[in-house]
């Protein structure tokens, strides 16, 4: 057996996963350890064969300590002997288009830019150079989740502050590009025509939160920008915020930039406006009797339906939507209320087709498909290290 490992690492979570190379792909030993940094660090893993997953606690919570627990137990599965090449999800990629094999100039750069994603960055070059330390034999390849958003034009990409910053690489970048390049290669299999020849917006709504507008099969516009904290309200991050809002908060509250930098992307969002918890299912349940919970789901459902309105404008139309990631996937009232409204763009939902979250959710007379699609960013990450010129060692 010839096998695929896929590390997907998050600022508290790294998710990894086994895949065989056949055609398709075998999904095989996969899992997480989440709630780094935190107490109760545990992993999580699903056998091939085994319906349950088994659950195992972490002594340390720190990032170090959960990689070192990770590589150490992995090693000990039968299954590890069977990897050829791994590949890693690397959130922030600047210029890089394409996954590319790990050098010691591709490290090197990576600690250079890692400042423009300190919540992700440090912790993904951790992981990939741990494997390189343990297993320096293993091709490892890295999946930039900015690089679907390449193709984003020149107007798109532009920031409106002093001309000099652009050259120092300072623009709209965008994320979730390995979950968004999933969603259209999935599209295209259901037979939709617009995955190829057509006006789609990906909406992946989870913990963090991010749109899409993507025009025959390309991305031509994102909701995050130069940091994912940009854009729609997400769980703990602010997305779009007034500039002044910064100054104003240093003068009358002494915050400082780490202090705004916390505030912005731990302890806003569904969290700082609900001020109970930052998750959507939490702030459904609470709703009724909290009113803090129901602005903070209406905000949410009311700046994705501003998304969709203005993506729509940059497309000229509008003949796909697609609701992916945990909220997106998981809960149709959100669903249901960002579409509410949006009649004159074509949306029209069936609510016994939402309520089921059935893969195809609007009505059979709607000029817009609405689908719901499972994404998935380790399948993406698997295949794109097998389309890669490291992967063809492996398959």
């Amino acid at each position: 057996m010839t096998s695929i490992l896929t590390i997907n690492g998050g600022s508290s979570s790294i998710r990894f996963a086994l895949y065989e190379v056949e055609d398709p792909l075998k999904l095989g030993l996969h899992g997480k350890v989440d709630r780094i940094g935190l107490s109760g660090t545990n992993l999580t893993f699903h056998e091939p064969t085994g319906d349950q997953p088994v659950n195992r606690k972490l002594d340390g919570s720190d990032h170090k300590s959960a990689v070192k627990f990770l590589l150490d137990w992995l090693e000990k599965q039968d299954d590890f002997k069977s990897v050829r090449a791994v590949g890693h999800r690397v959130v922030h990629g600047m210029h890089h288009t394409e996954p590319e094999l790990v050098t010691p100039e591709l490290l090197a750069e990576l600690h250079r830019i890692s400042p423009y994603d300190p919540d992700h960055l440090p912790g993904e070059i951790e992981l990939i150079e741990a494997f390189r330390q343990r297993h320096s034999q293993l091709p490892q390849v890295a999946c930039f989740d900015t690089a679907f958003h390449h193709t984003m034009p020149r107007v798109a990409k532009l920031l409106p502050i002093p001309r000099r910053f652009d050259a120092m690489g300072i623009q709209r970048y965008g994320f979730h590009g390995l979950s968004y390049a999933y969603l259209v290669e999935e599209l295209a299999r259901l037979g939709d025509a617009s995955a190829t020849n057509g006006r789609v917006i990906l909406a992946h709504l989870g913990n963090g939160a991010s749109l899409a507008a993507v025009r025959d099969g390309k991305s031509i516009d994102t909701s995050m920008g130069f940091t994912p904290t940009a854009g729609l309200v997400m769980s703990t991050r602010s997305g779009d915020l007034d500039p002044g809002v910064a100054p104003y908060l240093a003068r009358t509250e002494q915050i400082d930039t780490s202090q705004f930098y916390e505030m912005v992307n731990h302890k806003s969002g569904l969290l700082g406006v609900s001020e109970t918890s930052s998750d959507m299912r939490d702030l459904l349940a609470q709703e009724p009797h909290d009113v803090r919970a129901a602005e903070a789901v209406a905000l949410f459902c009311y700046q994705a339906k501003k998304w969709i309105g203005s993506f729509a404008a940059a497309l000229g139309g509008l003949d796909t939507l697609v609701f992916a990631g945990g909220i997106g996937e998981n809960a149709p009232p959100v669903r249901q209320r960002i579409c509410e409204d949006l009649g004159f763009l074509g949306i029209e939902v069936d609510d016994s087709r939402n309520a089921e979250t059935a893969g195809v959710i609007s009505t059979d007379a709607s000029r817009v498909t609405v689908r719901v699609i499972r994404t998935d960013e380790e399948l993406m990450i698997a295949r794109s290290v097998l389309r890669s010129s490291a992967g063809v060692g492996a398959h």
